[in-house]
């Protein structure tokens, strides 16, 4: 990673770029030698949704420069799309924990991952342990206001019954958002601690999201941390940690301001002890490089 905000980065060759956050995908024509059928109105509709769910989410882990009105706003775009991709998944027989899971890796490789001159940057020259226990207390900061504003946007839900009807979308869009800052915080602690992770951006992102589904660092001395692909295990894994950030989620829906106040100290808990484990794991494997504390 040497670049400026740079993605772990969806690529032309990648196999999950182009992943639906709903739709079954036909691979038939790969293996035919046939032509690629025509998309139909309906299936470029379906890519332009997934591609605006990917960007939102990925504006939606930006901890900075980012004010309330405007986070307000992308996170209740971004639960009007995905009860939209919710109804196609219901009709299509594909579980929750399934399409959660489908959701959030189409979603992952465009999760924006900073490199270590980039993270030193913008945290005003921080570095080694100073600059990591910065990148915490900020990802902490932005899952607490994601569940705080999640908590505001129900208690006025609360105030108009017809509109709790979207309030499990609110709770997936929720769920995604902070999920991808602890991927964020996750892979950019792997920076900070010298941990380089080898693959093109859609399989380190795989490789980050596994991370997190065992809420553990990278070690790059066992392939069985650094497996670019998800297995059954993997998936299986990555659909439970995902179902429970959706149920520590289900407390922003609590009456006036008491779900806000829940659900921001809950996912701030939640960021600090998973950035305990990572941080833990990445101090065995690699030691950290000299700097500025």
């Amino acid at each position: 990673m040497t670049s400026e905000n740079k993605q772990t980065g969806a690529e032309p060759g990648d196999s999950t770029a182009g992943e639906s956050t709903g739709a079954p995908v036909n691979k038939d024509h790969e293996t035919d030698g046939s032509p690629e059928p025509a998309k139909t109105p309906e299936v470029t509709a379906e890519g332009a949704v997934d591609r605006e769910v990917a960007e939102l989410v990925g504006r939606l882990t930006e901890q900075e420069g980012l004010a309330g009105p405007e986070r307000r706003r992308l996170l209740g775009r971004l639960t009007t799309l995905l009860a939209r991709g919710s109804r196609r998944a219901k009709d299509t027989g594909v579980g929750r924990g399934r399409w959660l899971a489908e959701v959030f890796t189409a979603v992952a490789p465009r999760i924006p991952i900073r490199d270590l001159a980039t993270l030193s940057e913008h945290h005003h020259g921080l570095a080694s342990e100073a600059l990591a226990d910065d990148l915490v207390r900020t990802a902490a900061k932005a899952t607490m206001t994601v569940g705080a504003i999640g908590g505001a946007l129900a208690a006025a839900e609360f105030a108009a019954p017809p509109l709790l009807l979207s309030a499990p979308a609110q709770l997936v869009a929720e769920t995604l958002v902070v999920a991808a800052i602890e991927v964020k915080l996750l892979a950019e602690l792997h920076e900070v601690y010298g941990i380089q992770v080898p693959g093109t951006g859609t399989q380190r992102a795989m490789v980050f999201v596994t991370a997190w589904s065992k809420q553990r660092g990278v070690d790059p001395l066992s392939p069985a941390t650094v497996s670019i692909a998800l297995g059954a295990a993997a998936k299986a894994g990555l659909r439970n940690r995902l179902l429970r950030t959706l149920g520590r989620h289900l407390t922003t829906l609590g009456p006036f301001l008491t779900g806000a106040v829940a659900g921001g100290a809950l996912n701030r808990a939640a960021t600090r002890r998973l950035a305990e484990a990572v941080r833990a794991d990445l101090r065995i494997n690699r030691a950290l490089p000299p700097g500025k504390s």
